[in-house]
């Protein structure tokens, strides 16, 4: 009885403290999680290099060389939606017309003023909320980015160790540890790598429309289309249909009409097509995996949601394989 006291006593505090430290590591979770990514994107290339020169040494340089190339290319990407966004130009007369308009009909059909005191003191505030927002979360990315190169240099040092280590705490036979840390690093591996591809390529296929349709600041639209490409359900069309209404309200139905037809056709089309093809290609894993995942995992992790929700899954689904195959058939078996 004191030893079974000890063991759940022990067990209790595991949990609790569990629990504690990760509502504490919250705030940090996507630069965490962005170590784990870059870890099992470089544990292989740093063991190789390991074996060529000082152990210490390699991880220093590939540690030194990831956070040159992760922070390059970031400062040039929001360099270039920053100057795109100063020099934005929109013809805010050929708007205003149509908007006036609009809104005389909603407050004859509804009777709401959106030009009343209380609403344009609602939108000054959600404004400046959005300014504040944004403002915070330059500095989370910052101080995030900083914390996954931390951990990143620690984690490869230490890499062989710390997986030994996890194995031996994994409640499952040796050949399913295998496969789970095989799941854990395909599935991190397809995304990491088909996320930021998927998104270039939709970028590219989308600049074809904005230029096209004569859509203003195409290479803007064209990023911000990238980025949203990670967005499930929804994805591009938070971008180019917001543009086709432009168009409408300006009265350019042509240009509205065919950047519908574009992006509905094309866009979300080859959005789809190219998911699936990634996904199959890199991690064979059906495509409503990655959608559920990035859905339920970016409530939990933040951006990181779009790796680690399909990881989750995959895992669920994975773990339920194992029961069934582990208990169910055995017992069938034996009936």
């Amino acid at each position: 009885m004191k030893e079974l006291y000890w063991k759940y006593s022990l067990i209790i505090l595991i949990i609790g403290l569990g629990i504690l430290l990760f509502r504490q590591a919250q705030p940090f979770m996507n630069g965490i999680l962005g170590a784990v990514t870059l870890y099992l994107l470089l544990r292989t290339p740093t063991y190789r290099l390991q074996q060529k020169m000082n152990p210490k040494l390699a991880v220093w340089i590939m540690t030194i060389g990831t956070a040159i190339f992760i922070l390059i290319p970031l400062s040039l990407f929001g360099w270039a939606i920053i100057s795109q966004l100063t020099n934005i130009h929109f013809d805010t007369q050929s708007i205003i017309q149509p908007t006036k308009q609009v809104i005389a009909i909603i407050k004859e059909r509804t009777g709401f003023d959106i030009l009343s005191e209380s609403t344009l003191s609602f939108a000054v505030s959600q404004a400046s909320s959005i300014g504040q927002s944004v403002m915070n979360s330059v500095g989370d990315f910052i101080i995030n980015l900083c914390v996954a190169i931390m951990l990143l240099f620690f984690m490869l040092y230490e890499g062989r160790n710390m997986e030994a280590y996890i194995s031996t705490i994994l409640p499952f036979t040796e050949e399913n540890k295998r496969e789970v840390l095989k799941k854990i690093q395909i599935i991190v591996r397809s995304n990491a790598i088909g996320i930021p591809l998927l998104a270039v390529i939709q970028g590219i296929i989308s600049l074809g429309g904005y230029l096209l349709a004569g859509a203003p600041n195409p290479f803007l639209a064209a990023m911000l289309t990238a980025f949203a490409s990670i967005i499930p359900i929804v994805g591009t069309a938070l971008i180019w249909l917001p543009i086709a209404i432009y168009f409408m309200l300006i009265g350019d139905w042509m240009n509205a009409l065919i950047l519908v037809g574009y992006g509905g056709l094309i866009v979300a089309q080859c959005d789809n097509l190219i998911r699936f093809i990634l996904q199959k290609k890199m991690a064979n894993i059906h495509p409503l995996i990655t959608v559920f995942g990035v859905v339920a995992g970016i409530p939990i992790f933040g951006f990181m949601g779009v790796i680690f929700g399909p990881l989750i899954v995959s895992l669920f689904l994975l773990f339920l394989e194992m029961f069934r195959k582990k208990y169910l058939l055995d017992d069938n078996t034996a009936q």
